[in-house]
Parts: C-alpha cells; sequence; structure tokens
C-alpha cells in the first residue's frame, strides 16, 4: 500500500509501519509538512526570543547569576532529559497525538510563563515548557520519516525541517525585538500561543497518525531512568562548570552516570527495550549522533552572547538587537536548503567538514570585536557561523534517523534531538558558566576602589546587573563600573567563542576521518 494512498481521507488516519514503506506522496503530506514547521518555528522561536529578553529580566526579576542561568537553560534540560521517552510514548499511542497534546500544553504554559511575578516561578515555567517541547521535536521528525520515504524527497523535507528552525530563530529576535519595544518581557512568550493553537486545529487534517502496534506497553522504569540519568549528568556538568568539581556536582554525575548504567543494561536484558542500542553498532550513527550534538553546543553557546553584546554592552535597543541578528537566521535559512542539493554531487563528510571549518572561522572572527564597536563584524560572524552550522544539522539528523527501521523512528528522532537538547543545554551552561567565572574574575580587580560592597557585589552578579549599578552611580564612578563590565563580559566572550571554535575544527577533522566512506546522496 503506498502512502498517498493511506492519506487521502479525512481526518487523516492511523498508518502503520508497513503502510509507511511508500514513495510516493501528494499535496496532504506537503501541507502535513508546513504544519511540522510550525511547531519547529516555535520551538526554536522560544529560545532565540528569550536571549533578548535577558537584560530586561535581569533588571525587573532581578534574578542571581545562577538563576538566569537557569531561566535560559532549564529549558534545554528537560527537553534532554524526556525527548526519548516522548519519542517512545509517540510510537505507542501515535505521534499526531504527542504532538497536539504538546502543543495544547506549550501553548497554555506559555501563557503563565508571560506573568510570572518571580525568578524561581519563571523558571519553574520553563521547565514545564521544556517537559511540553520535549512533545514537539520527535514527533515532528518521525512524522517526517513516515510521510517521507522516498530519499529524495525525504532529503528536501529535513532541510525544510532544520530550516524551520532558522526561521524561528531569525524570527524570534525580530518579533521579539518588536514585542520589547512595546511591551513587558514576558510579551515574548505569548508570541507561541497563536501558532500552537493553529497546530491544533491543521494538525488532524493533514497529517497522519502513526504508531507502531507491536511496540506493546511502555517501559515505565526505562522511561524514569532514561530522565533521571539525562537531568542528573546534565546539572552536575553545569555545577562543575559554574563553580568547581564541589561535592554535589559530583555527587549528581556519579548517581546520573550509575542510572544511565541501570539503564543500559536493562534496555540489553529486556525483549521490548525502550531504545534498541543496536543502533550504536553503527560507525555512522554514532559519528553523525556526536556531530549533531557538538555542532548544537557551539550554536547555543555563542548565541547566548550575541543578544547581550548587542545590547548591554553597544546599547542597541531589543529592536534594533532583533534586526542585527536577522543575517544569520537568513544564512541558516538558505544553507538548510542547499544542503540537499549539495549532497547529490559531495561527500556528507567533506560537507561537514567544510561547515564547520566555516563555523569556526566565524566564531574566530567573534574573538576580535571590541566595547566600542563591532556590529557589521559580529554581523559577520554570526552569519558564517549559521551558514556553515545549517547543512551539517540536517545531514547528521537523515545519518542518525534514517539508520532506524520506521517502527523505531520516533525513538530514534528522540534519540537524535535528546543529543541536540543535550549539546545545547550543555554550550549554554558550560561556555555561559566559563564566561561568568571570568567575568567575576575580572572584576573582582577591576572595579573602582571604595565601591560600596552591595554595589560591588551585584556589579560582579552579571553584566545586566552591573550596567543597572553603574546607572545609579555618580558620572565617573558609574562610567569606570560600566567599562569594567562590559571589557570583563567580552573578556569572556572571546574566550568561549575561541573555545567553540576549537570544538568546530574538531569535528571537521572527525567528520572527514570517519564519515569518508558514506557516499554523495
Amino acid at each position: 500500500m503506498r502512502m498517498e494512498d493511506v492519506i487521502v481521507d479525512t481526518p487523516a488516519p492511523l498508518l502503520t509501519a508497513a503502510d509507511a514503506a511508500g514513495t510516493a506522496v501528494g499535496r496532504r503530506q506537503w501541507a502535513g509538512l508546513a504544519v511540522l514547521a510550525l511547531a519547529c518555528l516555535v520551538y526554536s522561536m522560544d529560545l532565540t526570543v528569550l536571549h533578548l529578553a535577558v537584560p530586561q529580566i535581569s533588571e525587573i526579576l532581578r534574578p542571581t547569576s545562577s538563576q538566569l542561568l537557569w531561566i535560559i537553560d532549564v529549558y534545554g534540560f528537560m527537553v534532554a532529559g524526556l525527548l526519548l521517552t516522548m519519542g517512545t510514548i509517540g510510537d505507542r499511542i501515535g505521534r499526531r497525538r504527542l504532538l497536539m497534546v504538546g502543543a495544547a500544553a506549550f501553548a497554555a504554559v506559555s501563557v503563565i510563563a508571560a506573568f510570572a511575578p518571580s525568578a524561581p516561578v519563571l523558571i519553574g515555567c520553563r521547565a514545564l515548557l521544556g517537559v511540553a517541547g520535549a512533545t514537539l521535536a520527535p514527533s515532528t521528525l518521525s512524522l517526517i520519516f513516515t510521510m517521507f520515504r522516498d530519499p529524495t524527497q525525504r532529503s528536501v523535507a529535513v532541510g525544510v525541517w532544520v530550516g524551520s528552525y532558522s526561521v524561528g530563530g531569525s524570527i524570534g529576535p525580530l518579533a521579539g525585538g518588536i514585542m520589547l519595544e512595546h511591551f513587558w518581557w514576558g510579551s515574548v512568550f505569548l508570541l507561541a500561543v497563536p501558532v500552537m493553537l493553529l497546530l491544533i486545529i491543521l494538525a488532524p487534517k493533514v497529517l497522519p497518525e502513526f504508531r507502531d502496534p507491536d511496540a506493546g506497553r511502555l517501559d515505565l522504569v526505562s522511561a524514569a531512568l532514561c530522565t533521571a540519568a539525562v537531568l542528573l549528568v546534565v546539572f552536575g556538568m553545569k555545577e562543575a562548570a559554574q563553580d568547581g568539581p564541589h561535592a554535589l556536582a559530583l555527587t549528581a554525575l556519579a548517581v546520573g552516570l550509575g542510572i544511565g548504567g541501570v539503564f543500559v543494561k536493562r534496555q540489553l536484558n529486556t525483549p521490548e527495550p525502550m531504545l534498541d542500542l543496536r543502533l550504536f553498532r553503527l560507525g555512522s550513527f554514532r559519528t553523525a549522533l556526536t556531530i549533531n550534538m557538538v555542532a548544537i553546543f557551539v550554536a547555543f553557546g555563542y548565541a547566548l552572547f550575541v543578544g547581550q553584546y548587542f545590547q548591554l554592552v553597544l546599547g542597541m535597543s531589543p529592536l534594533r538587537a532583533g534586526v542585527a541578528t536577522i543575517p544569520a537566521g537568513l544564512g541558516f535559512m538558505v544553507g538548510s536548503q542547499l544542503g540537499p542539493r549539495i549532497m547529490k554531487v559531495m561527500r556528507p563528510a567533506y560537507m561537514i567538514g567544510a561547515g564547520m571549518a566555516m563555523a569556526a572561522a566565524g566564531l574566530l572572527l567573534l574573538t576580535r570585536i571590541t566595547a566600542t564597536g563591532g556590529v557589521e563584524l559580529t554581523i559577520a560572524a554570526s552569519l558564517l557561523v549559521s551558514f556553515g552550522l545549517a547543512p551539517v544539522f540536517g545531514i547528521t539528523t537523515e545519518l542518525i534517523v534514517g539508520t532506524a527501521p520506521p517502527e523505531q523512528a520516533g525513538a530514534a528522532s528522540g534519540l537524535s534531538e535528546t543529543g541536540a537538547e543535550f549539546g545545547g543545554a550543555l554550550g549554554i551552561s558550560i561556555l555561559g558558566s566559563i564566561s561568568i567565572a571570568i567575568y567575576r574574575s575580572q572584576l573582582t580587580t577591576n572595579l573602582p576602589y571604595g565601591l560600596p560592597d552591595g554595589d560591588a557585589h551585584a556589579a560582579r552578579d552579571t553584566l545586566g546587573a552591573a550596567m543597572e549599578v553603574a546607572k545609579t552611580l555618580p558620572g565617573r564612578v558609574g562610567s569606570a563600573v560600566a567599562e569594567a563590565a562590559k571589557h570583563a563580559f567580552l573578556t569572556g566572550m572571546h574566550l568561549t567563542s575561541g573555545i567553540a571554535a576549537g570544538a568546530a575544527l574538531l569535528l571537521a577533522v572527525i567528520a572527514i576521518s570517519r564519515l569518508r566512506h558514506v557516499p554523495p546522496g
């Protein structure tokens, strides 16, 4: 049975693995792809729009530096911890159903987050958004691999899927800048609500339902073990990066790795594993998963600093800062669409190598920006990074999910997205924590002598807090605090950009050496 024979009726019916084996697609599949792209757009927009809101959040909610990092990265932590579980649940209860439930929850929690009265409440809302977001990513990707079985069409669909993230990334700062220019910081969360409601309305009309009828019951013990292991390991790494290898960080890492070992042993011994670990026997699968995760690490790590640089160092308004991020979003869109075309004639290894080398060049440019200028240089650097990374994400995603049989596409896509979110969370937490450590170290010696202890403590907490302190101090003293804080921030940004550039170059070498056997196309 061909897919086009299965999905011509309204509402879109249930597909099985056997039904998904055809290759021909019709207008409904392409319309369904547009609906899936909506979910990805909001998923990405919710990440990037928050970067521009950081200065206002710092001013109004006054979070500590630790709370500010949690506001930004707890979303990624929760998504990373639950993606694999949600992908497996989607294979059992239906991927479209899970997508719609997640969209409804995402819209509801976004409204609550918009009116959060304190930093702890906002952290809680971001965590719940991560739970809802974990239902979206594996559902969209696995449905694409279900709907598009022809390799050429699937490459185009995956390119659209990757491109939708770049559209969200480019729309997010611009739309967020407009909202922040006229409304309060929480308004940025309301942007997700109408899109999610539209997805809920359209999904039953254009998306097929798919589940594995032989999947059996969900192993709740495995799901709990997987979630606990990922969350504890990420938390431990974040704490170690921020405050050094103290007892809590090491305990979390040890317990998380121990639980992970129990999870792996359970998967090897159960007749119906939640995750088929035989996938890791494939060298291309392992390499692609590693490259995808570290590439996300690079992308998320540097993006955190650019928005703050535009607004807090150069003094740009949220709207102007949003406009300045548009070229990077366009570079991502163009790169994601060119990738499938170039892959027809070039081996994936060399495409990934060239893309990561281009991203490294852009990151090295960021080490040259100063506190008195650098808008054009930052835009050029961001364009190089986004254009280089875009095809890498599409290629590695196809290699990861394309190796799995159709009935395991949800679990495989969940694993792909888990690695991506894991990398993103680590990029924000590790690179962000390194930057904060350097920032504090610099200000310990560079703040003006005689500054009141309360002001000095606040200035050392975050760049946003330092700029607020500077506004309350007399002319020359306030200017000295602001300049010291800006230079301390840039020192951290330069070092973390250099670290990310080194990681990108290492990935280029790994890709060329380990994926040379994969042919073009």
